[in-house]
């Protein structure tokens, strides 16, 4: 059974936690929630994310794929956490995918990985991600080795097929 994980905190984007939770456990996959302090956090319009772990006992070791929804808040507040920036790292350099919509690429960003990758994410994050070492395309969807990036919640479809299909293809 593949393992996913996905992280996130106070004020995500409720669509771009719920969809990608349904349609990985549709998929058969185990997912773990994991948030700072194992603590239950809400979306913007109020979805509570329940945590399953806290996000200081993430081991890449133990997953295929992280999901990093976005929502401003949430990946603002998560890219400022070392163990969190740490697991992304880390899981991307074991060549595990690493998926992140909207504002999640900001913690790619912190976390080091996104120099000389092709990404995309919400409009107001292009030139940091530009700053970052990145070519940002306009796309919906980036797939650009073990990294896949998607501006936006009217993106889920495009990037969670592209997120299930590296998955079944490994």
């Amino acid at each position: 059974m593949k393992k996913a994980v996905i992280i996130t905190a106070q004020n995500f984007q409720d669509e771009e936690f719920t969809y990608p939770y349904y349609r990985l456990l549709e998929e058969g996959f185990s997912v773990e929630v994991a948030t700072p302090d194992k603590a239950v956090v809400y979306g913007k319009y109020g979805v509570p994310a329940r945590p399953t772990m806290d996000t200081k006992d993430l081991k890449a070791v133990d997953y295929d794929l992280v999901v990093l929804p976005g929502g401003f808040e949430a990946p603002d507040r998560l890219r400022i956490r070392k163990e969190v920036l740490s697991f992304v790292k880390e899981m991307y350099d074991m060549k595990k995918l690493v998926a992140a919509i909207c504002h999640g690429p900001w913690i790619c960003i912190s976390a080091g990985i996104m120099k000389g990758k092709k990404a995309t994410g919400y409009i107001s994050i292009a030139d940091d991600i530009r700053n970052a070492g990145a070519v940002y395309l306009e796309e919906k969807v980036v797939i650009d080795g073990n990294l896949i990036t998607a501006p936006h919640y009217k993106n889920n479809g495009d990037f969670m097929k592209a997120v299930i299909k590296f998955l079944n293809e490994k």
